[in-house]
């Protein structure tokens, strides 16, 4: 009797937690039901980003559902594909990097986004290279918008420029002869490179671009001069030291702040310097590249790409247009400090903020490129690497490291 009561006890209450778990399911879908579209982003956790949302809401007349993009880089990776890959209805705009761009955008995953979006008169204020190689598929469609640009930028320490007369860097001539004069102090270089084998792709490719080479064709002539330049830095002109093969960005930044560098390469504003009491003019600041055979740089950025299996296409439009307007542009700028990809845009900045006078500069008198990645970036970018550090310490000759290069690069553009 005992048993039966219990057994019925029991079936009551799991039908009273169905039945509840059901209605909670059908609650949250018709309270996701009264969103015009959901976006996965990076900035929910940003002080700002309530402000931000309130704005783009009424300026699009869209109440949209932001859900957090997930913090660890393989997590994201594997949220983001298996999203994009199963059909997934339930995420319409979601916030990727270089990397990600490069792995989807030839999937079929995406849709496109020219004309909706990217209108001609758009696009002709957008860094055309970039656009080309970071966020065009092989047959041509545009499968991504910019949220912002930010610059692999020239650095250089004023005070170490004027100490040895080279007040500027403007040629490869001036290169060399500002690092043989800045490396005659005993523990100081006239360069220095973050060259971790992780990291030390955005530098090859900086001078391979610098020389007008192709990154993806090592039988090409430049890129052979580029990666020779590198290593007679180190070994035959003694400029940069082989020991930053262990450095990245944050190891040489303070390096840099404490005087043991002429000049170097690095990502964003210098928050790093400005806290140090180092940012300034006559102190450390960005530097307009110098001109080898061409004069080009490296940008990043975030990008908003729409789900190909979205059921609110129209709302994911009418959201990314605002994204990428001026009004959009100019507020991700204002709440998130973000430079904005629009030239057009970048033009209303105020011209007393420290970013715009050099920043503009490069949007307008340099060639801004897209990191060379491939689906499989991490693995194409560590076997490079690993290369890399195998000829500048004689391993390996540069005969070689074309080969294998060429080699990595058949093997990940499948």
């Amino acid at each position: 009797m005992n048993k039966m009561i219990f057994k019925i006890t029991t079936l009551f209450i799991m039908l009273v937690l169905c039945g509840g778990l059901a209605a909670a399911g059908a609650q949250g879908d018709q309270q996701k039901e009264n969103y015009d579209l959901t976006v996965m982003s990076v900035d929910t956790t940003n002080p700002k980003f309530a402000e931000w949302k309130a704005d783009a809401e009424a300026a699009t007349g869209l109440k949209i559902n932001f859900i957090a993009t997930p913090t660890d880089q393989d997590t994201r990776q594997q949220k983001v594909t298996t999203i994009l890959s199963s059909g997934d209805t339930s995420i319409d705009i979601l916030e990727v990097n270089d990397e990600m761009l490069s792995a989807f955008k030839n999937t079929g995953w995406l849709e496109p986004v020219q004309g909706k979006v990217i209108t001609p008169e758009i696009m002709a204020q957008l860094p055309q290279a970039f656009v080309k190689d970071m966020m065009t598929a092989r047959n041509g469609d545009i499968v991504g918008i910019q949220k912002h640009n930010g610059y692999l930028a020239l650095w250089v320490n004023q005070e170490i420029l004027n100490e040895v007369g080279i007040p500027e860097i403007k040629t490869k001539d001036d290169w060399i002869e500002f690092c043989k004069r800045a490396s005659v102090k005993p523990g100081r270089y006239g360069y220095g490179g973050s060259w971790e084998k992780t990291y030390v792709f955005n530098e090859i490719g900086t001078f391979v671009n610098l020389f007008g080479g192709d990154y993806f064709d090592w039988t090409n002539p430049r890129n052979r001069e580029a990666l020779q330049f590198m290593y007679d830095m180190v070994n035959i002109w003694k400029v940069t030291p082989i020991d930053q093969i262990a450095d990245r960005y944050e190891q040489m930044s303070q390096k840099f702040i404490d005087g043991k560098y002429g000049m170097l390469f690095m990502w964003g504003a210098g928050g790093d310097y400005d806290a140090a009491g180092m940012r300034g003019p006559d102190k450390i600041h960005i530097a307009q590249m110098p001109q080898f055979n061409t004069r080009s740089a490296f940008a990043d950025s975030w990008y908003y790409v729409l789900n190909k299996a979205s059921k609110h296409k129209e709302a994911a439009f009418k959201f990314m247009q605002y994204r990428q307007s001026k009004e959009g542009m100019m507020a991700n700028f204002n709440y998130f400090d973000s430079w904005p990809a629009r030239k057009d845009v970048a033009d209303l900045i105020p011209d007393g903020n420290f970013l715009k006078a050099t920043y503009k500069v490069y949007a307008d008198t340099t060639v801004i490129r897209g990191r060379p990645m491939l689906p499989q970036s991490m693995e194409f970018i560590t076997d490079m690497g690993t290369i890399f550090q195998a000829y500048v310490q004689n391993k390996i000759s540069l005969d070689d490291f074309c080969r294998q290069a060429q080699g990595f690069v058949n093997k990940y553009r499948q």
